[in-house]
């Protein structure tokens, strides 16, 4: 029998402690895993744990999962991953994916991890100069943006990133935050209200109430997260979603076959999505300039 036939003829457990909606994250992490040899009732079980954007909840579900002795940990979005890291520091955990994975602690370097943790990077914050300028041309007279943001740990870096890159082009940025998702309404009233005429969400798992919240609004939205678009958002720019939870099968493959996860490098997205939503522009009574529509990669009509 060969070493692969051999360590997926015995049933594995592993976990997976979502962030935000984790039922998306769910059918991939299956999907991704069965095309590697991993089935559920023949030699699988998937212990899954989802937060729903309430991240105070994330310690008891990891303690939850944890109970249920798991090969490896999937966590979803740096709340999870960072709940997953104050849990354990034995059992594997794959980070799917980490805006900032050195700056967070949870690994010493992207080539040689060193820890319990790896897996994926998603490349936010060095995205930020871009979408601005983005937005810049999108709307040439906006002098001040509204900067979304959340109780994720990695928000304030990344705010700080956003009001410096805006700055540099000639707008100012002011952060507004939403801790959970019933607080979302809430914060667009406050971002109308101090003046914002364009709005920056800062990438956290997908709340699904906050396209039509931002339409409601009337104030044009751009995300970092790209499924936002397909649920209605305006505009996105950042990395493949998809790409995160494919990889991070992958990366349970090499655990579960006798990999450390110390000594597995940390990836990196390669391919970044501009994506605009001309339903959502029209329902706004906004006209994206050619240029804009000339630089997207998907057009939504």
């Amino acid at each position: 029998m060969d070493q692969a036939a051999a360590d997926t003829s015995q049933s594995r457990r592993v976990a997976l402690v979502t962030s935000g909606q984790g039922v998306p994250v769910l059918e991939l992490i299956r999907s991704s895993l069965k095309k590697l040899g991993y089935e559920e009732g023949k030699n699988l079980v998937i212990d899954f744990r989802e937060a729903k954007g309430n991240y105070a909840s994330l310690p008891g579900l990891l303690t939850d999962v944890i109970a249920l002795n798991p090969d490896v940990i999937i966590a979803e979005a740096t709340p999870a991953i960072a709940a997953a890291q104050q849990a354990t520091s034995t059992i594997p955990i794959v980070m799917a994916p980490s805006t900032d994975p050195i700056g967070s602690g949870f690994v010493k370097s992207f080539a040689h991890p060193g820890g319990n943790i790896t897996g994926v990077a998603n490349m936010f914050g060095d995205l930020t100069a871009k979408t601005l300028d983005i937005v810049r041309l999108a709307f040439p007279n906006v002098k001040k943006i509204g900067v979304l943001i959340s109780n994720n740990p990695t928000h304030p870096n990344l705010l700080d990133v956003a009001i410096k890159a805006a700055g540099a082009i000639g707008i100012t940025a002011e952060g507004f935050i939403a801790a959970n998702p019933e607080d979302l309404e809430t914060a667009f009233a406050d971002m109308k209200g101090a003046n914002c005429e364009v709005v920056y969400v800062l990438a956290d798992p997908p709340r699904p109430a906050l396209p039509p919240i931002a339409l409601n609004s009337g104030l044009p939205t751009i995300f970092q997260v790209s499924s936002y678009t397909a649920m209605g958002g305006l505009m996105s720019y950042g990395p493949e979603i998809t790409a995160f939870f494919t990889s991070a099968a992958s990366y349970v493959d090499r655990i579960l076959k006798g990999a450390k996860p110390a000594d597995i490098p940390v990836e990196q997205p390669t391919t970044f999505l501009f994506v605009v939503n001309l339903r959502t522009a029209k329902a706004l009574g906004l006209t994206i300039p050619e240029q804009v529509l000339l630089m997207a990669d998907k057009v939504i009509e």
